[in-house]
């Protein structure tokens, strides 16, 4: 990102240091007119090759996972199966991929939801979460939210419970934290850069 000021985190964002927040987003660059004209795109492609980045928000991450005491952290597909594995890593907890539909072999659940124009589904292997579960969901990007919030109404069918989300960037102007945010039911929402 090309500011002089780090974005501020998202009102219900964590409480990370200034100079972290200012390194992890000097390593997002926009990408004008991907993938159709108009588009301003955030690559985080630059943070994830920086060794010294990668490793600050891994451990970023992962004290957020410690500190809602999670027992399993959850990856979407597909940018945040590469947060989420290490943070877990890191966390000394268990990692579980929601992908799309038919990516996964053996017993799965499924939801469904809707997207602009049409509808998509994702899935997560019936036996990778169970009752008693404490879930972090970790993603790259907060844009619009139908990902996320269908996300959370899956793993809450596993009996698990959703004890928050976070992400490395939320897209505000997309109004995607509304959303989540209620599917969430009061389970905190961090996203670490908000633009």
């Amino acid at each position: 990102m090309s500011t002089t000021q780090p974005p501020a985190a998202s009102p219900a964002g964590p409480q990370i240091p200034a100079d972290v927040r200012e390194l992890l987003a000097s390593r997002i660059h926009d990408v004008p007119d991907y993938p159709k004209p108009g588009v301003m795109f955030k690559d985080i492609t630059p943070l994830l090759a920086d060794a010294q980045a990668f490793s600050v928000l891994t451990d970023v991450l992962a004290g957020i996972a410690a500190k809602q005491r999670v027992t399993k952290i959850v990856g979407l597909e597909a940018r945040g199966f590469i947060l989420g594995a290490p943070a877990a890593v890191r966390a000394g907890v268990g990692f579980v991929p929601v992908r799309k539909a038919g990516k996964l072999p053996g017993a799965t659940l499924s939801q469904s939801y809707d997207l602009e124009y049409g509808s998509a589904r994702i899935e997560v292997h019936a036996e990778g979460l169970a009752e008693g579960d404490r879930v972090l969901v970790i993603d790259d990007v907060l844009a619009t939210g139908g990902t996320a919030e269908a996300s959370v109404q899956l793993l809450r069918r596993t009996g698990a419970e959703v004890v928050g989300l976070a992400v490395l960037l939320e897209l505000g102007f997309l109004g995607g934290r509304e959303r989540v945010e209620r599917a969430l039911a009061g389970a905190p929402l961090d996203a670490l850069i908000a633009v």
